[in-house]
């Protein structure tokens, strides 16, 4: 690549590396080393993309269509999905305030053992290193449903053993690719969304073989717009929006944690991340709510081609568009859609490895698992951590003595608990967070990012997120409805947390940091130290460009 296509960032970061610490490496002669620090490599368009990408997955593409449509009906899915939005973006808004405020490496798991208590911090590192383990198995079980969609003549155990080999090789020996790649995967699934949000418009207003323009049609269906659940009548409708709400929206709609990961690697990270969040917000809530109103317009929640595919093993994962788009008699467009959906889901199971081999890696550093996790190989890659992820992947091999749908449904309650205890305690450290900038005199007005309506929003959000961890298992307290698989299925990661609070609780005699203690400023002078080096770099290059080629060259330089 010439200099005229490299940005400025980029020619920062190619000139003189930054790590966000001071980088120490211990080599052995078996290969091994150790490196204290990461770099700071992620430029300004990976950051947005990957606050994007990282966002939108399985859920969105297939799950939605079997528990959130059949589960909720039209209304009742749209509904949930709306108000799952606004609460998942007044808690992005709260976490990319500490997040832009400290952008190190996992942000706000590091605030939690600052502003908080270091054994809630350790609670809440396991509860999310466990979910982003789970979501492994589950994306290699879904992705294995959706290649039956061409054919079902073999054993599900080729193409799972197929993927976690796979998964393997590229966590281990090609683990470079991952800036790139995921950058443009995750363009992938900007357009595919798009794509698919014309595509409704498009077809709803006849643009479909038949020309019929359906509209709405599938909104007044028999039984009207909202489904029943377990009761009838109007109580039955609620429960209806309770499930489509706790299986599919808290499962689809996510976003703080996946862009507040990446602020320890982002290039002047105290403007790139608060530009990723204010700008992530409208995004996501176009492509959930839309998303949400298009799987409603596009198929019944009673259309009985979907039921059937749905409930068979080999078809747990098929895609309400891709069943839209047969039912319509479109020939060519669903196997191309289901190829770019297998490949997000894919690409998502990838991903979910080399984030739980980092999480699990983040723990040894801080001393929360044995340090032996913290060796890498000679490439830099956290071995120990990389077979640990490999490992939960092999959770996905229960769908060889279960039908896919059962073992799709176990995944999504697992992980669904998890993420919903992970905003939790999201919601628990920005309190504490601003309680201690309060006490301790800091200016917000300052911050290069505020959040809304504090600290009244994160108030709201936090009484919602707590009552709907409360209800994930309600129907297991009602009368002639206790199963122990669904109660711990839907509580066991909040026990977990609980023992992981207690233990370190009790071997380390950890104390609540009080308001005024609290560690606010510990990271910030190197920080300032990258700006300081980062718009130097800048200014050099400003006066090396002179004439019109180099201002053409600065004006364009954001898309080259």
């Amino acid at each position: 690549m010439s200099n005229k296509s490299i940005s400025k960032e980029e020619k920062f970061v190619n000139a003189e590396p930054y790590a966000s610490g001071i980088s120490i490496t211990e080599d052995d002669s078996s290969g091994f080393q150790f490196s204290e620090t990461t770099h700071r490599k992620l430029y300004s368009r990976h950051v947005q993309l990957i606050a994007i990408g990282g966002s939108i997955g399985t859920g969105l593409f297939v799950t939605i269509g079997t528990t959130g449509l059949v589960g909720g009906g039209p209304l009742g899915l749209l509904l949930s999905y709306s108000l799952w939005t606004v609460i998942i973006l007044l808690l992005t808004t709260a976490v990319g305030e500490m997040v832009s405020y400290l952008p190190v490496n996992s942000p706000f798991l590091t605030m939690a053992g600052r502003v908080v208590d270091p054994a809630f911090e350790f609670a809440f590192s396991i509860n999310f290193w466990v979910m982003e383990s789970l979501y492994i198995p589950f994306e290699i079980t879904a992705a294995n449903g959706m290649i039956h969609f061409w054919r079902d003549d073999y054993s599900p155990a080729i193409t799972i053993c197929i993927q976690i080999f796979i998964y393997a090789v590229i966590n281990v020996f090609a683990v470079r690719l991952y800036g790139e790649s995921e950058f443009w995967l995750s363009l992938g699934k900007l357009i595919l969304c798009v794509g698919l949000i014309f595509f409704t418009i498009i077809t709803m207003c006849g643009g479909n073989p038949a020309g019929d323009a359906f509209g709405f049609r599938n909104w007044h269906v028999a039984g009207g717009p909202m489904a029943t659940y377990i009761a009838t009548g109007a109580l039955g409708r609620f429960q209806a929006f309770l499930y489509s709400l706790r299986n599919s929206a808290c499962f689809t709609v996510v976003g703080p944690e996946y862009m507040s990961m990446v602020a320890g690697e982002a290039i002047n990270p105290r403007k790139t991340m608060p530009t990723a969040f204010k700008t992530v917000l409208y995004r996501l809530a176009i492509f959930y709510i839309g998303g949400s109103l298009c799987v409603t317009i596009l198929i019944a929640y009673n259309d009985p081609t979907y039921l059937k595919l749905t409930a068979l093993s080999s078809n747990a994962a098929a895609s309400p568009y891709v069943v839209a788009m047969e039912n319509l008699g479109i020939k060519v467009l669903p196997h191309i859609v289901n190829a770019l959906v297998l490949s997000s889901v894919f690409s998502a199971g990838n991903s979910y490895t080399y984030c739980s081999s980092r999480a699990l890696y983040g723990l040894a550093r801080k001393g929360f698992v044995p340090k032996f996790f913290m060796w890498c190989n000679r490439h830099g890659v956290p071995i120990y951590c990389v077979a640990v992820s490999i490992a939960f992947a092999f959770l996905s091999l229960l769908q060889l003595g279960d039908s896919a749908s059962n073992v799709l449904s176990y995944m999504v309650n697992l992980c669904t608990g998890s993420q919903l205890l992970n905003y939790g305690f999201m919601c628990i450290t920005y309190i504490c967070f601003h309680r201690a900038v309060e006490t301790q005199g800091i200016d917000r007005k300052t911050f290069s990012y505020r959040s809304w309506f504090q600290p009244y929003s994160i108030y709201f959000v936090t009484v919602i997120m707590w009552c709907v961890i409360g209800i994930l298992g309600y129907e297991v307290f009602m009368p002639g409805r206790w199963s122990v698989n669904s109660f711990l299925y839907s509580y066991v990661m909040i026990f977990v947390s609980i023992a992981a609070f207690t233990f370190w609780k009790v071997v380390k005699r950890t104390k609540f940091i009080k308001p005024g203690d609290a560690d606010l400023v510990t990271g910030l002078e190197e920080i300032e130290e990258h700006e300081s080096d980062y718009y130097a770099s800048i200014a050099v290059e400003s006066l090396e460009e002179e004439g019109i080629k180099g201002k053409v060259r600065s004006g364009l330089s954001w898309i080259l």
